[in-house]
């Protein structure tokens, strides 16, 4: 098989990458490890950026989005039980969206198959050959290794995939903070606990309460990583919630079964340089931020800009965006890492935080509840820096 761009990784920064393409008459494949109902079925992220929205309308796949998800103008910041609202629309004009990755990627899926996009799925033992000269992928589907000819080849093959990994150990740089805990998380066909999020720094741990629609809820709760999930039935962990959110909304907190319960671990990551000859990375298999901000999903989609737009304009004569593309992505990628960084510090508990720490963070919150100032960088960041 011959083709202008082999995309790895079927996730939403593959299939997005994909449909830029395409619509633009850049031909692409699309290698992804897992089955389309596994894609389809996992649970993610569920905040889309500004920017993320106004690129999924102007790409033509937004109307579902726009019909069913839920704009959000701010959101609430918790602490000692009292909380405020930091007003997104006030401060910098825009809002976020909460719309769930899993829909995200249904609607590219059935943009692609309207398309008539070639995706291979259950391709195993991808492997990329000659990233420095005449690039070419091979993988193997039911047993027969196949091999897909190319110019180019986009890693969006997540922190695990194969991309990263053929970057000379001497040339890629990589940096690293794996956080002491994790995010319990639970989703249950419960009323949200509230019109808008609502992130809660409290003496035994981070709270998340967060949702997907009317009916359907998200929450989070720090604990440790290595916990065992029978630890926590969904009675300990609702308690817990309770415990840690302000007394007006546990009071009111609608509980009901878990439809779904993981343990999440936190890191943040960087790898540099985002391109290595005709190889570049997208997403998670460049950066992982931790989910607080919700920037891994919209990272991942400023990336994808980047490269789409570098990508057309070569096929259009213009080399100059795919010599930048790196630099370009990774400016935004560490303001977010900044971000994250920065809000997950200042909201969690850490093993080694005494007196100083914790009213240090406290105070921290009073400041930003009373300054405009900071309210404001908090906002232009959690909407989104511009691309």
């Amino acid at each position: 098989m011959r083709t202008q761009v082999c995309i790895i990784g079927g996730g939403p920064s593959g299939l997005m990458l994909g449909h830029l393409l395409r619509r633009a008459g850049v031909d692409c494949v699309i290698l992804e490890r897992r089955s389309r109902d596994y894609v389809l079925g996992r649970i993610r992220a569920g905040v889309l950026e500004a920017g993320t929205v106004d690129m999924l309308r102007s790409a033509g796949i937004g109307a579902r989005m726009d019909a069913e998800g839920f704009p959000h103008g701010g959101t609430w910041v918790a602490a000692r039980n009292h909380g405020f609202r930091v007003d997104f629309e006030a401060l910098t004009g825009r809002q976020v969206m909460v719309y769930g990755q899993t829909e995200v990627t249904a609607d590219l899926y059935a943009a692609h198959d309207a398309a008539g996009t070639v995706i291979v799925h259950q391709a195993e033992g991808v492997t990329i050959h000659d990233a420095g000269g005449t690039p070419h992928v091979t993988y193997a589907t039911k047993g027969e290794t196949h091999r897909i000819d190319c110019d180019w080849i986009a890693g969006c093959d997540g922190f695990h995939g194969v991309s990263r990994a053929t970057i000379p150990a001497d040339v890629l740089r990589t940096v690293e903070r794996v956080y002491p805990f994790g995010w319990l998380g639970i989703l249950s066909r419960t009323r949200p606990a509230a019109a808008e999020l609502i992130y809660a720094n409290h003496e035994t741990g981070f709270a998340l309460a967060s949702m997907r629609n009317e009916g359907l809820s998200r929450y989070y709760i720090q604990a440790p990583v290595d916990d065992p999930l029978d630890k926590w039935t969904d009675d300990a962990f609702w308690d817990e919630l309770r415990r840690r959110l302000p007394a007006d909304v546990a009071e009111t907190i609608e509980t009901g079964p878990s439809i779904e319960k993981s343990i999440a671990p936190l890191r943040s990551f960087v790898a540099e340089p985002m391109r290595w000859n005709r190889l570049f990375l997208v997403g998670d298999a460049a950066h992982i931020v931790p989910p607080t901000g919700a920037k891994g999903l919209n990272l991942a989609m400023s990336d994808v800009a980047y490269l789409s737009d570098a990508l057309i304009r070569h096929y259009g004569g213009e080399d100059d965006g795919l010599e930048t593309y790196s630099d370009r992505a990774l400016a935004r990628v560490w303001k977010a890492t900044r971000f994250s960084w920065w809000f997950t510090t200042l909201m969690h508990r850490f093993p080694e935080d005494g007196a100083f720490e914790r009213r240090m963070k406290e105070a921290e919150i009073d400041y930003l509840e009373h300054s405009e100032a900071a309210r404001t960088v908090m906002a232009e960041n959690y909407v989104g820096l511009p691309l």
